[in-house]
């Protein structure tokens, strides 16, 4: 009878490290991105990713960050690499922060949400969660293609079931003194602020 009970012990233990080991291991992101992410124009190490990571580990959350993004990037490109980052990374949560180029080149909407609805494919069939970073276009591109730009994402989001970012840059946009001389790319002083807007719907799925 002791020996049992010490075997069933010894299981129960065994059993419950194996629980706290699965959830306590890092969870890996992989965030797939355009100049915006890439850190453009600033220092290395001040961008909303980098932030990320910083932010990650002073709330003692398990996570490896790997920033897969290059400035120019549009849809199709990143459609095209993801196969090999999502077999090289193995990651656990994809973040897409594309489109920006696609609108800004006037390329059609249907496009890039063809890329994107791809991407999201992608992901999910390697059992990655995906969170979809929205963009607006300037108003100069006209009144149809800024908002069937827009609303692309939340179609998307709803469409795929992803955790959505409805604008990147909420709270920057309209502050000229928040983006370099070319007005195109945030200052190092805006990335804390592009970080708030995407922590609340991407701390879920790292902290799940």
């Amino acid at each position: 009878m002791f020996e049992s009970l010490k075997k069933l012990a010894v299981a129960a233990c065994l059993t419950l490290a194996a629980s706290a080991s699965a959830y306590s291991a890092p969870k890996t992101v992989l965030v797939v991105g355009d100049s915006l992410s890439a850190e453009y124009g600033i220092t290395r190490g001040a961008g909303w990713v980098a932030l990320l990571e910083q932010k990650l580990k002073t709330e003692k959350i398990p996570a490896r960050v790997v920033n897969a993004s290059i400035s120019g990037e549009t849809t199709i490109g990143g459609r095209t690499r993801l196969p090999a980052l999502l077999d090289q990374h193995r990651p656990d949560i994809v973040v897409l922060e594309l489109g920006a180029n696609d609108g800004l080149r006037g390329l059609p909407v249907a496009s890039a949400e063809s890329n994107l609805r791809a991407m999201v494919s992608m992901a999910q069939q390697k059992k990655a969660k995906v969170v979809l970073v929205g963009m607006r276009m300037p108003p100069n591109y006209g009144r149809a293609y800024t908002e069937s730009f827009f609303n692309m994402f939340k179609k998307l989001s709803s469409e795929t079931r992803s955790p959505l970012v409805p604008f990147m840059l909420e709270g920057v946009a309209d502050k000229p003194a928040l983006f370099q001389q070319d007005r195109l790319h945030p200052t190092a002083a805006a990335h804390p602020i592009i970080l708030n807007n995407i922590w609340p719907q991407f701390a879920p799925l790292v902290k799940e």
